[in-house]
């Protein structure tokens, strides 16, 4: 499946659960669908809480595929290509300089909050 295809995908199932309409319980607006793509991201960090390597690669996979999901439904709802987006992200990061060092970092931001 392409990006496309995976945002109908998500779609058919968010609209067969009756999310999209007025009344839905968990109403699909784009504070709510970013608030719970945070609250999936964070998941995802759960699973690497006390250990570089997470413990059960599966619910690693689901956790992953939530976050793509509301990543999918936020752009697709907030009118934003998805696809052009990264590979706009990708063309501007090609270009750009990065620390060498964390130390770099902490230099540089003692320096910007002067």
């Amino acid at each position: 499946m392409n990006i496309n295809e995976l945002t109908e995908a998500m779609h058919n199932f968010v609209s067969e659960k009756g999310w999209y309409a007025p009344d839905s319980p968990r109403p699909q607006t784009p504070k709510n669908m970013a608030i719970s793509l945070g609250i999936e991201a964070a998941e995802v960090m759960e699973h690497f809480q006390w250990g570089e390597k997470a413990p059960d690669p599966q619910l690693l996979a689901s956790e992953l595929a939530d976050v793509m999901l509301y990543l999918l439904q936020l752009a697709s709802v907030t009118g934003i290509d998805l696809e052009t987006a990264v590979l706009d992200k990708l063309r501007i990061n090609a270009t750009r300089q990065w620390d060498t060092s964390p130390e770099d970092t902490h230099e540089k931001d003692d320096e910007e909050s002067k």
